[in-house]
């Protein structure tokens, strides 16, 4: 199949594909930006200490999926197993989402460890759902069905958080809260099930070379996926921009409801309606963003959404009143959606054919090892500011408010560093990368 010519795929197997992104993100609203996070934080540990812990989870999780993702995804492009894998993954994300609701008060513990199973499930199986993309759509349609994808999934995000909303509204304490991530877990997986049952696995299995183990075979995969990917100069370029300015996004979105709560002492209903003002400014962002970039290319377009994003951030180092954070997290999703869309489009488009899940196995190491350093960089920041303050004779709940506004300063230094080297990739190079890829390895799409 060349990169130009449209696939075989019915319009169901797209819808199921777009359902997915439908489900999966309601774990993303749920869990990392409007409940979870700020739970862990105020009710599990309590403090600077929970902003700290919070960050360790979620590099711990980060660094255990840059290390098997990989593996993982060189191994789906042998087997022809990518649907058996992601649904593996899928369900571990939503058991143990299922499981946070046992975590109260004083469970650190438990509340580290199941964020970090389900953590781990949920970016494992991004891999996978990536991998797809280029097989649900032509090279000339991936960036439009990319930034579909993305809106319908921040839709599925909006649409859970107005399911729990009135409930936590409703009933007072921490049960509902907790409750709330089953009822996130159970649309998880019922927004999954139609990928499995209708999206038809177009990789076609291979039996393992004589005296190749699994184990064996991931590594020397990845060992070529490596040595063939340092050969596309501009894809390594762009990899590496993605791995500084990727921090940026993924710190953003797993330190938004900490910062509004510390900063601004918002209620988990406040948070709640913050992120779905978030959610459906990235509906907008990942729709407008995606039609952008196959008008105007997605070198461009990417550059315009990572601007929107460190505008938003250098305000809110800045923001003093609720109202004021409400607009810039406002124009930090329309942004976010942009960068997040069309950095998976662009792998799409400099992957060889046949090889997209080892080509997003690389991605999701570039992308997981950023992600490892970002969260535990701004929770150290934000911890030793805080505490430096608190030694001057500041008083603790301003001292922690400075620790925040510092270390929100560390998402912009990633994003502007990632986006002064994305600068550097050429728009010319990205094209000719495409056209004159390596021979792949036997294709495994039919």
């Amino acid at each position: 199949m060349s990169a130009n010519t449209a696939p075989t795929v019915t319009r169901r197997e797209r819808w199921a594909w777009y359902w997915y992104d439908f489900g999966n993100s309601a774990y993303a609203a749920v869990v990392l930006l409007a409940v979870y996070s700020a739970y862990f934080k105020n009710h599990v540990v309590g403090g600077t200490e929970g902003t700290k812990l919070w960050g360790y989870s979620v590099g711990a999780a980060m660094l255990i999926v840059a290390i098997i993702s990989p593996f993982l995804g060189t191994l789906a492009d042998f087997s022809g197993t990518k649907k058996r894998l992601l649904f593996g993954f899928t369900a571990m994300a939503t058991i143990f989402t299922a499981a946070l609701f046992f975590v109260q008060a004083g469970d650190v513990f438990l509340g580290m460890l199941f964020f970090i199973l389900a953590e781990t499930g949920y970016r494992s199986a991004q891999v996978f759902y990536n991998s797809l993309l280029p097989e649900i759509a032509s090279a000339d349609e991936l960036g439009k069905v990319s930034g579909t994808g993305w809106a319908i999934g921040s839709a599925g995000g909006i649409l859970c958080l107005l399911i729990i909303l009135p409930l936590i509204m409703m009933i007072p304490g921490t049960f509902m809260v907790r409750l709330s991530l089953v009822i996130t877990a159970v649309f998880y997986a019922v927004f999954s099930l139609p990928l499995f049952l209708w999206l038809k696995e177009r990789a076609a299995p291979r039996p393992l070379p004589h005296g190749a183990t699994i184990l064996s075979l991931g590594w020397e995969r990845l060992r070529t996926t490596v040595g063939k990917a340092r050969q596309f100069r501009e894809f390594i370029k762009f990899i590496i921009a993605f791995l500084i300015y990727n921090d940026g996004v993924i710190m953003a979105l797993n330190f938004a409801a900490i910062i509004g709560a510390v900063l601004f002492g918002m209620t988990q209903q406040q948070l709640i309606v913050f992120v779905v003002l978030v959610q459906a400014t990235n509906v907008i962002g990942a729709y407008a963003f995606g039609h952008w970039a196959d008008r105007f290319g997605s070198k461009i377009t990417l550059i315009a959404a990572i601007l929107t994003m460190l505008a938003a951030v250098s305000a809110m180092a800045l923001a003093q009143t609720t109202t004021v954070f409400y607009i810039i997290g406002a124009v930090a999703g329309f942004g976010m959606a942009g960068v997040q869309s069309l950095s998976r489009t662009m792998v799409g488009q400099l992957s060889p054919t046949g090889q997209s899940a080892e080509f997003y196995g690389f991605f999701a190491v570039a992308g997981r090892t950023s992600s490892f350093i970002g969260p535990t960089v701004y929770g150290w920041v934000a911890v030793e500011v805080a505490a430096w303050h608190r030694a001057q004779g500041m008083e603790s709940l301003l001292a922690e408010q400075m620790g925040q506004r510092v270390a929100i300063l560390t998402i912009g230094a990633f994003l502007l560093l990632g986006l002064g080297l994305l600068l550097s990739v050429k728009t010319r190079k990205i094209k000719t990368t495409r056209e004159h890829a390596l021979p792949a390895s036997p294709p495994t799409s039919g």
